[in-house]
């Protein structure tokens, strides 16, 4: 097995190494207003929670707050160009299913609207927001789930920090070695 030679890393760098998962586009809906933030920093709670990290300053955090509820979209790499679109554009002033060129699809159980364009969409409600003032964290339950039925396995983008991503790539199975209670 392989040994790394290492060196100091500043500890606010190290997300580039853990982050759990692909971007995501998280849409929400309140009153008469809707919008859509890029994410990257969320985490599965179990089997259908998730735990948001939504900044204080993201006018989708109000709007959710609002609502208790939003949509977890998940796109391709295909959808880079609005990934990167819609975390630099902030506030109400814009729309950005508009301004990026996304389709809003009405949901099945929450007000958020789907993103079309995106390979999976994730109704979700709010179940737990009492660390939200204290660390930004908010944890939803998902209520409904969409995903496309092709590929199998999309290529997804996963932030490495700096303006980095990764796109998702080789898989390989190791389904064999598991035992089928792990699985």
């Amino acid at each position: 097995m392989k040994k790394y030679k290492k060196a100091d890393f500043g500890v606010d760098k190290i997300r580039r190494f853990l982050e759990p998962g692909p971007v995501v586009l998280v849409s929400s809906a309140h009153a008469d207003e809707r919008n859509i933030m890029t994410m990257g920093w969320h985490m599965m709670l179990g089997y259908d929670h998730v735990g948001c990290y939504i900044w204080d300053r993201n006018h989708s955090r109000e709007l959710i707050r609002k609502s208790r509820e939003c949509v977890i979209n998940v796109p391709t790499f295909e959808l880079i160009d609005a990934v990167i679109g819609v975390g630099n554009t902030h506030g109400p002033d814009v729309d950005k299913f508009e301004a990026f060129g996304l389709t809003p699809a009405e949901a099945k159980k929450v007000g958020a609207p789907l993103i079309e364009e995106c390979y999976a969409n994730f109704e979700c409600r709010m179940v737990d927001d009492s660390q939200a003032d204290t660390y930004s964290l908010f944890v939803f339950q998902c209520v409904k789930a969409h995903v496309a039925t092709s590929p199998k396995y999309p290529r997804t983008v996963h932030y490495r920090g700096d303006g980095v991503f990764m796109i998702a790539g080789e898989n390989k199975s190791y389904r064999r070695k598991f035992k089928p209670e792990m699985l």
